[in-house]
């Protein structure tokens, strides 16, 4: 028998959003889960137009909001998250929507995380410094957060080469792939998996 309702999804994002337009791809026919909003903190993110062009709401929210009031809380509650995916999201979530939705916040890293993560590392950044490390592998880390930057715990690791002709761009690009590869499909079975419990 069919479920009576589906899965919702909440996308935090404040970049391209090319991790949300996988997630969006991926969840459009979907019978169980689907993205149900997408929200940003940044009013040029491209991540924003990519929600409309699938017929998602699209909120965007200040710092003032996010951090000293209860207006986005609430405004996700109304979606019924059963997971919220930070998909390039770079502010630190705050306590009220930790204790709202206690391992139901997810974030994609894109290294080996407990290395290059914390406060400021994120995009270009991470590439370049393992790069200039001379890492001989990178990767993903997808985790549950919590109140510090990149130190929840982990859900799955994937990793690839680093290849010593990489420029931080072209590890970005192999990162990435990993990324749209594997970021719907942890997301699918974590909810398939409440679906069971």
């Amino acid at each position: 028998m069919e479920p009576k309702d589906k899965k919702n999804i909440v996308i935090f994002a404040s970049g391209s959003g090319s991790n949300a337009q996988r997630l969006l791809e991926y969840f459009e026919h979907h019978p169980q889960i689907r993205v149900a909003a997408l929200f940003s903190n940044n009013p040029n993110a491209y991540a924003l137009k990519r929600a409309e062009t699938y017929h998602v709401p699209a909120l965007l929210f200040s710092r003032d909001a996010f951090y000293n009031t209860d207006t986005v809380l609430e405004q996700v509650q109304a979606f019924e998250p059963d997971l919220i995916v930070l998909a390039g999201f770079l502010w630190l979530v705050p306590q009220n929507l930790l204790r709202a939705f206690p391992n139901r916040i997810i974030n994609i890293h894109p290294a080996l995380l407990p290395k290059y993560g914390g406060k400021g590392m994120h995009g270009q950044k991470v590439h370049a410094a393992v790069v200039q490390a001379q890492e001989p592998e990178s990767g993903i880390t997808i985790h549950y957060i919590n109140e510090e930057y990149d130190k929840g715990e982990f859900i799955r690791q994937e990793r690839c080469p680093v290849l010593p002709t990489d420029t931080p761009e072209a590890l970005a690009a192999r990162v990435l792939q990993l990324e749209h590869q594997h970021l719907p499909l942890v997301v699918e079975e974590l909810l398939t998996q409440q679906e069971q419990a």
